[in-house]
């Protein structure tokens, strides 16, 4: 089972859909992290998917953290449970790793007519012979979406993890991997809003849910 478990009030469904297409066994986290039914469930993980946009304010800070995240996190990192972070997810997997954030983030995401928060694009560099250029198919430039106001630059980064892609603009880390476990990425993209990154970025899932049928 893939516990999924979103870090800010997003719709779920793009991520669900995504790994029940791909032939993953998705179960959304809900419950209480200090009850009996969230000890039960944790034990039934296969892998862990944690999501969210860093557009809303209830977006993680240097600070503060999620703690029912930060205690899914910790229990996947001591069984080497494979762990996905997506937007908000690449932040706590930072956090929870000893690094910080910065706030100091423009640009990387845009607003629509009626001024609302909408993705924006930019070109990244994948790093050749990092975990995330195999996964994709290749390392290089590539363009991607963005919707984050926080982020992790080098100075942020926890020293228990490897940068595998940053923005061209400004150097913002983009990627995030852990030497020490078999399958722990972050990215700050959002692959799955699939019709707004190249369709080989859905390698990521599929690699992801492989790892947790193996």
């Amino acid at each position: 089972m893939i516990g999924m478990l979103a870090l800010t009030e997003v719709d779920p469904k793009p991520y669900v859909e995504m790994v029940e297409r791909l032939g993953g066994e998705p179960q959304l986290i809900c419950v209480d992290f200090n009850s009996v039914e969230f000890e039960e469930e944790i034990k039934l993980i296969d892998g862990l998917i944690l999501f969210g946009d860093s557009l809303e304010s209830t977006a993680l800070n240097g600070t503060t953290t999620n703690h029912l995240g930060e205690k899914l996190l910790k229990y996947a990192f001591s069984r080497d449970i494979p762990v996905l972070g997506i937007g908000l997810g690449i932040h706590l997997l930072n956090l929870v790793f000893g690094g910080s954030l910065s706030s100091d983030i423009n640009g990387h995401h845009d607003f629509d007519k009626d001024g609302n928060d909408i993705s924006a694009y930019h070109r990244i560099y994948i790093s050749p012979g990092s975990k995330l250029a195999a996964i994709v198919g290749s390392g290089g430039f590539v363009r991607v979406n963005s919707r984050h106001k926080f982020g992790i630059r080098e100075s942020n980064k926890s020293s228990h993890l490897l940068a595998s892609a940053y923005s061209l603009d400004d150097g913002v880390i983009e990627g995030l991997e852990s030497p020490d476990h078999t399958w722990v990425i972050g990215v700050q993209f959002h692959p799955e809003r699939r019709m707004e990154l190249p369709p080989h970025f859905e390698r990521l899932f599929q690699s992801f849910i492989e790892r947790v049928s193996g």
